[in-house]
């Protein structure tokens, strides 16, 4: 058995794009493969908590990770924490800086769901801060230079000793995702080559 963890970005949901056409592709392409979408807590650590349960449920199989936006973040924690392989899509690799704009009052636009962030929230985020990576073989990154939420020199940057897919263009939701759908299994090795 194989697993895939498909971790959304901040105020997403498994509802998105991304995750509906990839878990279809999944389904229909590759059924040995459980591609696991969780609805992540609005906060930090409960997100973290969560994904890390879900991984130790599943540490016995292989699994891969796929990370969008602020999901990348996380993918990244956890790649290095249990050396998994992980494809991270624009992903956000200072969101703590970026979220001090969303200090207060949020509604997720999928859930529906209102809560209040505070600077605590943003102390988590930047507890999970890797300033080195340890193994940069094991992430992926996916890049479009068109997206208009985050800054992607700060991605490039960061994950300059990473595999790297970079695109002109596109946007944050990553225009014309589908495409890496079979590299991105074959990267994560959840299928025999």
């Amino acid at each position: 058995m194989a697993t895939l963890l498909y971790i959304h970005g901040f105020n997403s949901s498994p509802l998105s794009a991304k995750a509906t056409h990839l878990k279809q592709w999944i389904e229909v392409n590759y059924p040995h493969i459980d591609m696991i979408v969780p609805q992540l807590p609005n906060f930090p650590a409960q997100a973290e908590a969560m994904l890390d349960e879900i991984i130790q449920q599943h540490r016995h199989e292989r699994i891969g990770l796929v990370g969008s936006s602020l999901g990348g973040y996380f993918s990244i924690w956890f790649s290095e924490r249990y050396h998994l392989p992980a494809v991270v899509v624009n992903p956000a690799v200072r969101p703590f800086d970026l979220l001090k704009d969303y200090l207060g009052v949020n509604i997720n636009p999928y859930t529906h769901e209102q809560y209040v962030l505070e600077p605590k929230h943003i102390g988590e985020l930047k507890s999970l801060h890797i300033e080195q990576l340890s193994a940069s073989h094991r992430i992926w990154l996916l890049q479009q230079m068109g997206d208009e939420v985050l800054d992607y020199h700060e991605a490039v940057t960061y994950l300059s000793k990473c595999k790297q897919t970079v695109e002109p263009d596109g946007n944050h939701a990553f225009t014309g995702f589908d495409a890496y759908f079979s590299q991105i299994v074959h990267f994560l090795q959840l299928v025999e080559k």
